[in-house]
């Protein structure tokens, strides 16, 4: 604890109880903030100290501010929308660039292709930066402009489109030697990490000996290797045995972005990995329903290849759909089955937004194969979804992932269309409320290192994760009491409750609830 003799602060917050991120239970005291940073932890009010600003927060939590591992908010994370869903849940930063997919480092041409093949996930490219954009932009964009830090990893799919385009060839060595310096430009630059999307567009098309490559200045600069695999659920072995591939041939730390599926498989294969010397971790939220783009959930390999335009085209021949309609769309209706529709690019179909695609499919009065067609070609491709998971995953599962030690949290949000899926206003909350008071996986200390300190050492966001004397004053003021989700499948854009005031860098960002309108938001390097 800090020193308790009478000191001046520029914030005092006193009367609650410390969850100071160390693992360990509340402990009751007062927490001090001068400029930018925790200056002292303990009984701080009642041996003297003052302060321009005092806030009771008497039978409150100061939490260290949480640290989302895995949004979606690449051309959100300024908007009044993403910061509220974020601060209302104690999120103080966010890691973009993920899934293999953003808009940096890449020329204009990459990035309308990602835009549009994408456009449903991370929204459009901000402002100013479609013409071309390096991370380091990216990171400048956001920089003291949001309410929100943000960190970002440098997206490998997108770097593979700079250099091959959406082809399936191989990288020649030449291109592959383009990539890596993408790669190692983009880490100087503050990325924290290479993330991919092994079922997306390119990044589909990259093998293990390709990804080690690129991952070897990632490794070079003890950043992390991040991936959503080829395969979750009862095929999450195949995708780990590739990850682990990659992890021992970079020598790099690696990540499973939101790892899902049968818990005793799951944890059996991370152990092993683990078991191995291997460094591996992941990120899971607390839902039993996906989302992602349409395109990638309902169309085959062969129809998406060559990018956005291509596909457009292959849809538009009727010998295409007459194909699809014959051979593929029957051998795949339980994944139809399972699909809502949340967000589409298309005026004209904005009804069925919400509704079940084999709902919309009869509304409109055609299969449900037919409607993916039409929605796609409608939207230009920028269609997303909501899909429930398959039974190999269960509650108990998720509940079991969670406990993991290598677990850290991640909402995956996606916050476009009017019925997204409500992770990304509740993931945190419902991992506090649900999971931790009423369920009891984790203890609150438990819980701060879950949602805060794994993410921070993991990515290396120094001074972040921990409530000591010189952290950064990220502090999520939390209501153990109340704090809960609030958002779900038919309203799923409510802000959560229970969390009623947020510093971010030692400034309100949430103050009784609301936003304060001030951007105290940092971009955020390894260091």
């Amino acid at each position: 604890m800090g020193s308790t003799s009478k000191h001046r602060f520029d914030l005092l917050l006193s009367g609650g109880w410390v969850v100071d991120g160390s693992g360990g239970p509340p402990f009751r005291a007062d927490l001090g903030v001068t400029g930018d940073r925790v200056a002292a932890v303990g009984r701080l009010a009642g041996a003297g100290a003052t302060a321009a600003e005092e806030l009771d927060v008497t039978g409150r939590y100061l939490m260290p501010g949480f640290i989302d591992a895995h949004q979606h908010a690449d051309g959100l994370a300024d908007s009044t929308g993403a910061q509220l869903a974020a601060l209302r849940q104690g999120v103080t930063t966010v890691l973009i660039g993920q899934d293999g997919l953003s808009y940096a480092p890449a020329g204009p041409a990459t990035i309308a292709q990602v835009s549009r093949y994408f456009g449903a996930v991370n929204g459009p490219c901000p402002p100013g930066l479609a013409g071309g954009c390096t991370i380091a932009d990216l990171l400048a964009h956001y920089d003291g402009k949001t309410a929100l830090n943000v960190a970002c990893l440098a997206p490998a799919g997108t770097i593979r489109a700079e250099v091959l385009g959406f082809s399936g060839a191989p990288a020649a060595p030449a291109q592959l030697k383009a990539m890596q310096n993408l790669v190692e430009q983009a880490l100087e630059d503050g990325a924290v990490g290479l993330s991919t999307g092994l079922e997306y567009q390119p990044g589909r098309f990259a093998d293990a000996a390709e990804l080690a490559t690129l991952c070897e200045p990632v490794a070079a600069a003890g950043a992390v290797y991040v991936s959503h695999l080829r395969g979750y659920e009862a095929d999450a072995w195949r995708g780990m045995r590739e990850l682990t591939e990659i992890v021992r041939r970079a020598g790099v730390a690696g990540h499973v972005s939101h790892y899902h599926g049968p818990a005793g498989m799951l944890t059996g294969l991370l152990d092993d990995a683990r078991g191995q010397g291997l460094d591996v971790t992941f990120d899971s939220y607390p839902y039993l329903r996906g989302s992602t783009i349409l395109g990638m959930l309902a169309l085959p390999g062969d129809v998406q290849a060559g990018g956005p335009d291509a596909t457009l085209r292959r849809l538009a021949q009727p010998a295409t759909r007459q194909r699809l309609a014959r051979d593929w769309f029957p051998a795949i209706g339980g994944v139809l089955d399972r699909i809502t529709l949340a967000y589409i690019g298309a005026a004209e179909w904005s009804w069925a937004e919400g509704v079940a695609l084999t709902e919309a499919a009869a509304t409109a009065g055609m299969p449900p194969g037919e409607l993916v067609c039409e929605l796609l070609t409608a939207s230009q491709l920028a269609a997303g979804c909501v899909f429930a998971q398959p039974p190999t995953s269960t509650d108990a599962d998720l509940r079991a992932l969670l406990r993991h030690e290598a677990h850290l949290a991640g909402s995956d949000g996606i916050l476009l269309g009017r019925w997204p899926h409500p992770r990304g206003w509740g993931a945190f909350a419902r991992l506090l409320g649900r999971h931790t008071r009423e369920l009891g996986d984790w203890t609150w200390g438990q819980a701060a290192v879950h949602l805060s300190g794994h993410a921070a050492r993991r990515f290396g966001l120094a001074g972040r994760g921990l409530l000591r004397p010189g952290s950064h004053a990220d502090v999520a003021i939390v209501n153990p009491a109340t704090v809960q989700d609030q958002a779900d499948y038919a309203n799923p854009r409510q802000p959560a409750r229970g969390v009623h005031h947020v510093l971010v860098n030692g400034r309100f960002a949430l103050r009784d609830g609301k936003l304060t309108g001030e951007h105290p938001g940092r971009a955020l390097k390894r260091g």
